[in-house]
Protein backbone atom coordinates (compact mmCIF):
# COMPACT_ATOMS: atom_id res chain seq x y z
CA UNK A 1 0.00 0.00 0.00
CA UNK A 2 1.15 3.53 -0.89
CA UNK A 3 1.05 6.31 0.56
CA UNK A 4 -0.74 9.06 -1.10
CA UNK A 5 -2.24 12.89 0.16
CA UNK A 6 -0.52 13.69 3.38
CA UNK A 7 -0.84 17.07 4.16
CA UNK A 8 2.40 19.05 4.98
CA UNK A 9 1.27 20.56 8.16
CA UNK A 10 -0.70 18.87 10.90
CA UNK A 11 -4.48 19.94 11.28
CA UNK A 12 -5.40 22.53 14.35
CA UNK A 13 -5.68 20.39 17.81
CA UNK A 14 -9.01 20.21 19.23
CA UNK A 15 -10.26 23.99 20.33
CA UNK A 16 -7.63 25.54 18.54
CA UNK A 17 -8.69 27.63 15.43
CA UNK A 18 -7.52 27.05 12.02
CA UNK A 19 -5.08 29.08 10.89
CA UNK A 20 -5.80 31.76 8.82
CA UNK A 21 -4.46 31.96 5.07
CA UNK A 22 -2.02 35.67 5.12
CA UNK A 23 -3.87 36.78 2.39
CA UNK A 24 -7.29 37.16 4.33
CA UNK A 25 -8.01 39.43 6.75
CA UNK A 26 -10.69 40.19 9.36
CA UNK A 27 -13.57 41.24 6.91
CA UNK A 28 -12.75 38.39 4.39
CA UNK A 29 -13.27 35.46 7.36
CA UNK A 30 -16.77 37.35 8.38
CA UNK A 31 -17.89 36.94 5.07
CA UNK A 32 -16.57 33.60 4.82
CA UNK A 33 -18.61 32.54 8.12
CA UNK A 34 -21.70 34.45 7.46
CA UNK A 35 -21.77 32.88 3.86
CA UNK A 36 -21.40 29.12 5.04
CA UNK A 37 -23.90 29.82 7.76
CA UNK A 38 -26.29 31.45 5.24
CA UNK A 39 -25.35 31.19 1.19
CA UNK A 40 -28.60 33.01 0.35
CA UNK A 41 -28.59 35.95 3.07
CA UNK A 42 -28.89 39.26 0.73
CA UNK A 43 -25.85 41.49 -0.13
CA UNK A 44 -27.26 43.97 2.26
CA UNK A 45 -27.89 42.00 4.99
CA UNK A 46 -23.86 40.22 4.73
CA UNK A 47 -22.66 44.40 4.63
CA UNK A 48 -24.45 45.02 7.51
CA UNK A 49 -23.56 42.08 9.14
CA UNK A 50 -19.59 42.62 8.44
CA UNK A 51 -19.75 45.94 9.34
CA UNK A 52 -18.45 47.56 5.60
CA UNK A 53 -20.70 49.43 3.11
CA UNK A 54 -22.07 47.82 0.10
CA UNK A 55 -19.29 48.39 -2.30
CA UNK A 56 -16.67 47.16 -0.55
CA UNK A 57 -18.19 43.85 0.32
CA UNK A 58 -19.47 42.78 -2.96
CA UNK A 59 -15.78 44.02 -3.95
CA UNK A 60 -14.54 41.52 -1.09
CA UNK A 61 -17.52 38.70 -2.72
CA UNK A 62 -16.32 38.67 -5.95
CA UNK A 63 -12.53 38.80 -4.77
CA UNK A 64 -12.99 35.55 -2.84
CA UNK A 65 -14.72 34.03 -5.93
CA UNK A 66 -12.61 35.12 -7.77
CA UNK A 67 -9.28 33.93 -5.85
CA UNK A 68 -11.11 30.42 -5.42
CA UNK A 69 -12.14 30.63 -1.74
CA UNK A 70 -16.04 30.57 -2.42
CA UNK A 71 -16.45 27.93 -4.97
CA UNK A 72 -19.93 28.01 -5.49
CA UNK A 73 -23.21 28.22 -3.61
CA UNK A 74 -25.35 25.30 -2.69
CA UNK A 75 -28.68 23.80 -1.38
CA UNK A 76 -28.52 21.86 1.31
CA UNK A 77 -31.13 18.96 1.08
CA UNK A 78 -32.94 16.72 3.23
CA UNK A 79 -31.30 13.22 2.23
CA UNK A 80 -33.79 11.20 4.27
CA UNK A 81 -36.77 12.50 2.55
CA UNK A 82 -35.18 12.51 -1.07
CA UNK A 83 -33.50 9.16 -1.23
CA UNK A 84 -33.26 7.18 1.70
CA UNK A 85 -32.75 6.85 5.33
CA UNK A 86 -29.63 4.36 5.41
CA UNK A 87 -25.66 6.16 5.01
CA UNK A 88 -22.83 3.65 4.57
CA UNK A 89 -19.28 4.50 4.33
CA UNK A 90 -17.87 1.62 2.02
CA UNK A 91 -14.23 0.93 2.47
CA UNK A 92 -12.76 -0.35 -0.95
CA UNK A 93 -9.29 -1.60 -1.57
CA UNK A 94 -7.99 -1.61 -5.22
CA UNK A 95 -5.64 -5.20 -6.65
CA UNK A 96 -2.80 -2.73 -7.25
CA UNK A 97 -2.56 1.62 -7.30
CA UNK A 98 -1.21 2.23 -10.74
CA UNK A 99 -2.33 5.72 -11.98
CA UNK A 100 -4.41 4.06 -14.60
CA UNK A 101 -6.10 2.09 -11.72
CA UNK A 102 -6.12 4.57 -9.47
CA UNK A 103 -7.97 7.03 -12.77
CA UNK A 104 -10.28 3.94 -13.42
CA UNK A 105 -11.67 3.74 -10.12
CA UNK A 106 -12.56 7.35 -9.44
CA UNK A 107 -13.85 8.04 -13.11
CA UNK A 108 -16.75 5.19 -12.36
CA UNK A 109 -17.11 5.99 -8.85
CA UNK A 110 -18.40 9.53 -9.93
CA UNK A 111 -21.03 8.09 -12.32
CA UNK A 112 -22.95 6.62 -9.12
CA UNK A 113 -26.18 8.42 -8.00
CA UNK A 114 -25.61 7.12 -4.55
CA UNK A 115 -21.78 8.22 -3.71
CA UNK A 116 -22.39 11.79 -1.54
CA UNK A 117 -18.10 11.92 -1.68
CA UNK A 118 -15.41 10.11 -1.94
CA UNK A 119 -11.68 10.13 -0.72
CA UNK A 120 -8.41 8.90 -1.26
CA UNK A 121 -6.88 7.53 1.68
CA UNK A 122 -4.02 6.53 3.79
CA UNK A 123 -3.68 3.34 5.53
CA UNK A 124 -5.03 -0.02 4.85
CA UNK A 125 -7.61 1.08 2.45
CA UNK A 126 -7.68 3.01 -0.60
CA UNK A 127 -10.73 4.54 -0.92
CA UNK A 128 -13.62 6.02 1.72
CA UNK A 129 -17.14 6.28 -0.24
CA UNK A 130 -20.01 8.02 1.70
CA UNK A 131 -23.05 6.65 -0.09
CA UNK A 132 -26.89 6.97 0.54
CA UNK A 133 -29.86 4.65 -0.47
CA UNK A 134 -33.16 4.09 0.25
CA UNK A 135 -32.84 0.39 1.85
CA UNK A 136 -30.63 -2.59 2.03
CA UNK A 137 -31.82 -3.91 -1.04
CA UNK A 138 -30.80 -0.67 -2.95
CA UNK A 139 -27.30 -1.04 -1.28
CA UNK A 140 -27.12 -4.86 -2.20
CA UNK A 141 -27.51 -3.28 -5.85
CA UNK A 142 -24.90 -0.69 -5.38
CA UNK A 143 -22.32 -3.16 -4.07
CA UNK A 144 -22.89 -5.04 -7.40
CA UNK A 145 -21.61 -2.10 -9.19
CA UNK A 146 -18.97 -1.68 -6.69
CA UNK A 147 -17.85 -5.30 -7.22
CA UNK A 148 -17.97 -4.86 -11.27
CA UNK A 149 -15.74 -1.64 -10.90
CA UNK A 150 -11.95 -3.04 -12.42
CA UNK A 151 -9.30 -3.49 -10.09
CA UNK A 152 -11.98 -3.61 -6.80
CA UNK A 153 -10.25 -6.49 -4.48
CA UNK A 154 -12.22 -5.62 -1.19
CA UNK A 155 -15.73 -3.96 0.10
CA UNK A 156 -16.06 -2.91 3.39
CA UNK A 157 -19.26 -1.23 4.56
CA UNK A 158 -19.84 0.23 7.90
CA UNK A 159 -23.75 2.12 8.35
CA UNK A 160 -23.98 5.06 10.19
CA UNK A 161 -26.86 4.75 12.68
CA UNK A 162 -26.83 8.49 13.36
CA UNK A 163 -25.11 11.43 12.05
CA UNK A 164 -23.58 13.50 15.39
CA UNK A 165 -21.99 16.31 13.31
CA UNK A 166 -22.66 17.55 9.54
CA UNK A 167 -21.42 21.13 9.06
CA UNK A 168 -22.36 22.68 6.18
CA UNK A 169 -18.43 23.92 4.96
CA UNK A 170 -14.90 24.25 6.54
CA UNK A 171 -13.97 25.10 9.50
CA UNK A 172 -12.97 29.11 9.52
Amino acid sequence: MTVRGIADRAPPVRGDAPAQPSDLDAYDMKILHTLVGDGRISWRDLSDRIGLSLTPTLRRVRRLEASGYIEGYTALLDEHRLVGSLSAFVSVTLEKQSEETLGTFETQIALLDEVTSCFMMTGSFDYLVRVVVRDLDHYQGLVTKLARIPNVAHINSSFALKAIVRRPGVPI
